[in-house]
């Protein structure tokens, strides 16, 4: 059989992932990778890497396999941290745990375990892989997990066919409940353990504080658009892949923020302005001048749009075979952020960019996410939203 590196994280999804590929009869060998020492943006400890180290190693020591830590904390600040606060200083809202995949798991700890004899990875992630043969060359599949309710895939979104050839999902076909009772049958330490939250490898995160780091505090205007104003009429709604043009002069100012780069499209929480009749949330951010611009209620128009656009330099598709040519389109299911219900969507190839058009427009749309496409149940490509 295969030898198999897990990244153990101390949660009980690796750990089950684990303990499956041991019962297959593959020769398993565990890593923790270390990626954050900074516990001061750290709220109520959660995710300390230390504790969960300590219940990787118990792991390893029920299922009788080696352990390693693995130290990649300058590397993960170079291409994670360093990525988020270029992206939150000009206005965009990254997705650390995308980045996380493409960077951290399916690279340097890939190469790590393949330096070590590896024949494949394992993560705890709830996806399936399937591989099929055409035209004489191998095609590998990320398809969604079976518990609906938890499929990853979406995290994968910026993996590639090699990085995909080489790893393992071993929870893929189980349901969260199934590998939880798997874990407390063979007396895992991590059975009852609840899942981590927030950054990938830090946990959940005073976000404001851990920006200040690199991105200091500054004095703005909130200024709020009245759900009625042009900007919002029918012919504005049909022009899909434009941003609404927000200017100071459209609305009043309702209070103060310390800075844009601190807010995302469809925020609430975090904005301290009250006496509305309706709940503020974020329909605008301007880094340059520094202003915020919200609106009243869930269903102000302003946080919805048609479509979206991706640059060309920012699009990856998994199924390269699958790859649109300019002028070319296709039909497929997209999804804008995790837990998202797919949504039908038609992709255009331009000259220069990508763009998505929804039948039914979509709520917080944010630049610096991703959205990834779909076919049936199989992730074939995302991009960066511009």
């Amino acid at each position: 059989m295969a030898t198999v590196v897990v990244g153990l994280s101390g949660g009980v999804d690796s750990s089950v992932a684990a303990h499956v590929l041991k019962e297959q009869g593959h020769h398993v060998i565990g890593l923790f990778m270390r990626n954050w020492n900074d516990e001061s943006v750290i709220i109520d400890n959660e995710c300390p890497w230390i504790e969960d180290s300590n219940d990787a190693l118990q792991v390893a020591e029920i299922l009788g396999i080696p352990f390693q830590v693995l130290d990649f904390s300058k590397e993960y600040k170079e291409r994670i941290v360093d990525y988020m606060f270029k992206e939150y200083s000009n206005g965009r809202t990254p997705n650390p745990d995308v980045l996380c995949n493409r960077e951290v798991k399916f690279d340097l700890f890939l190469k790590k375990a393949l330096e070590l004899g590896a024949d494949y990875v394992a993560t705890g992630h709830y996806c399936r892989k399937e591989t099929q043969t055409e035209n004489g060359k191998e095609i590998h599949r990320l398809l969604a997990g079976k518990d609906g309710t938890k499929d990853q895939s979406y995290f994968l979104c910026q993996i590639n066919q090699k990085q995909l050839s080489k790893a393992l999902f071993p929870i893929g076909e189980l349901k969260k409940t199934e590998v939880r009772a798997i874990a407390k049958k063979i007396g895992l330490n991590t059975a009852e353990k609840k899942d981590s939250q927030g950054l990938c490898f830090i946990g959940k995160v005073k976000l404001p504080v851990f920006l200040q780091q690199q991105l200091k505090p500054r004095s703005g205007k909130v200024i709020e658009i009245d759900r009625n104003h042009n900007t919002f009429n029918s012919q504005n709604q049909k022009n899909s892949h434009q941003e609404y043009a927000l200017a100071p002069q459209m609305g009043k100012v309702v209070g103060e923020h310390q800075g844009a780069h601190y807010y995302t499209i469809g925020q609430r929480k975090g904005l301290n302005i009250g006496g509305t009749p309706l709940p503020l949330f974020v329909i605008g951010t301007d880094t340059t001048e520094n202003i915020i611009y919200v609106g009243q209620g869930e269903d102000h128009p302003g946080l919805f749009r048609n479509g979206l656009t991706v640059k060309n330099d920012d699009i990856h598709w998994l199924r390269t075979d699958l790859e649109l040519e300019a002028g070319e389109d296709n039909d497929y299911l997209c999804r804008i952020r995790y837990r998202q219900s797919l949504t039908e969507a038609k992709l255009i190839q331009k000259n220069n960019e990508l763009l998505i058009s929804f039948p039914n427009a979509q709520r917080g749309i944010t630049s610096g996410q991703f959205v990834a496409w779909y076919k049936n149940d199989e992730l074939i490509g995302s991009g960066v939203i511009n």
